[in-house]
């Protein structure tokens, strides 16, 4: 079966700004450029534009050979992640364009691949052919096209497995037919033209990327209680202890470091009484108030509430070995899974982004809710929960940013108990 490669980019200058996007398709066997396209777009964001020029670029690929399989190759991670169904598209006004590019050929043909920028020439010249275009007041032609003597070498190592070393060696570019093509303008189309980017500027003539405040989410575990340094599993369903001394202790110290940084802005806490207890002592040295979400509430252990570890793993053995392997696996006596604290804890997240964007907030709660949400802001695997600890009153930070990725900026921190 033929294969076909997609090169795809777009800018905005300015983010919303002028906007273009340009598109190449190569044959993956000889490196031969087959098709470009190129658009100026008006004013819109980037993320408009990267995802028009995936939409041209697919469509110059179908309109070749609507049997062959193509190779998306971006350097907006963004839009290949969102493709390969690997992050959710949070922005509503990207899921129609997300859906066209998906409509227009059978998903198992085609694949997605990011690149770095500097391999993305090609259609960086020619989504920045499209913005200049615009800024005469025109629109491009293929007339127009220098992208593939531009792009060189970076284009033809589009080509891979076959032939590559053969056409490293040639000194001449690669003969360009140009077609071109655009994106029809349809209503979902315009409509996501004219939101904000969710995502960074990543394109062709792209501004540095302004993604606003991020929401800032201070992660506390709570103080110790009677249970903690005994290590016995102490979930929402057990006996719901209270701080012990060196809890309150605790809990004053990061209160005070905290004070010092001046930064927290609003503090929300697990309904379970060390939490509770927790954030009161924190709010009241901030002069804030403390308001409650259950979606922050430790795991319900089930049968294991109370226990030490070694006493689970001697009286529920098989249990214990399931739940350590997956992360569908419930505690003995229906406790919850893993996977069913992900989704709590992830529902509970994105409810307080929406009401609490650009704010830095402290979030006091449990073991299991704060790894969870350092591991979906890495995106990593159930399994890293056991390669993560998490000390009684520590401290971890995560922000989020408008384009729906996170950053971890800190991860246990018990400085201020010292």
């Amino acid at each position: 079966m033929r294969e076909l490669i997609v090169e795809a980019d777009g800018g905005s200058r300015g983010n919303p700004g002028p906007a273009g996007y340009g598109a190449v398709v190569i044959d993956a066997t000889t490196g031969e450029t087959l098709a470009e396209a190129a658009e100026y777009l008006g004013v819109t964001t980037n993320n408009v534009a990267e995802y028009s020029g995936l939409v041209a670029g697919l469509r110059a690929a179908r309109d070749l050979d609507p049997t062959a399989t193509v190779r998306v190759r971006m350097d907006s991670k963004l839009v290949v992640e969102q493709m390969s169904g690997r992050w959710q598209i949070k922005h509503p006004a990207m899921r129609p364009l997300a859906a066209e590019a998906r409509a227009i050929l059978p998903p198992d043909q085609v694949t997605y691949e990011w690149i770095p920028r500097a391999e993305n020439k090609h259609a960086d010249r020619l989504a920045n052919e499209a913005m200049d275009a615009g800024k005469r007041g025109e629109q491009w032609s293929p007339s127009q096209s220098t992208a593939d003597l531009d792009a060189g070498a970076a284009a033809r190592s589009a080509a891979p497995r076959k032939g590559r070393g053969e056409l490293r060696d040639q000194s001449r570019p690669t003969p360009t037919r140009t077609v071109p093509v655009t994106t029809p303008d349809t209503d979902d189309v315009r409509a996501a033209r004219n939101v904000a980017s969710e995502a960074p500027a990543t394109g062709a003539g792209a501004a540095p990327p302004d993604l606003g405040t991020p929401t800032t989410f201070v992660l506390l575990r709570h103080g110790e209680t009677p249970l903690t340094p005994q290590k016995r599993f102490s979930g929402s369903g057990g006996s719901d202890p209270a701080l012990s001394d060196t809890g309150r202790h605790q809990a004053d110290r990061v209160a005070t470091a905290l004070a010092a940084r001046g930064t927290v802005q609003d503090v929300i806490a697990s309904p379970l009484a060390r939490c509770r207890e927790t954030a009161a002592i924190v709010a009241a040295r901030l002069g804030l108030d403390v308001r409650i979400e259950d979606g922050l509430r430790e795991t319900d252990f089930g049968a294991w509430e109370g226990l030490t570890f070694a006493e689970v793993r001697d009286r529920y053995p098989d249990d214990m070995s399931a739940w350590l392997s997956s992360p569908d696996a419930e505690p003995t006596g229906g406790g919850e899974s893993f996977e069913a604290v992900a989704h709590r804890v992830a529902a509970a997240r994105d409810k307080l982004l929406a009401a609490h964007t650009g704010r830095t907030v402290l979030l006091v709660s449990h073991v299991t809710p704060i790894k969870t949400l350092v591991r979906l802001a890495l995106g990593a695997p159930p399994e890293a929960l056991f390669r993560m600890e998490l000390s009684a009153a520590s401290l971890s930070v995560v922000a989020y940013y408008g384009d729906g990725n996170a950053s971890v900026r800190l991860l246990n921190d018990t400085s201020p108990l010292r």
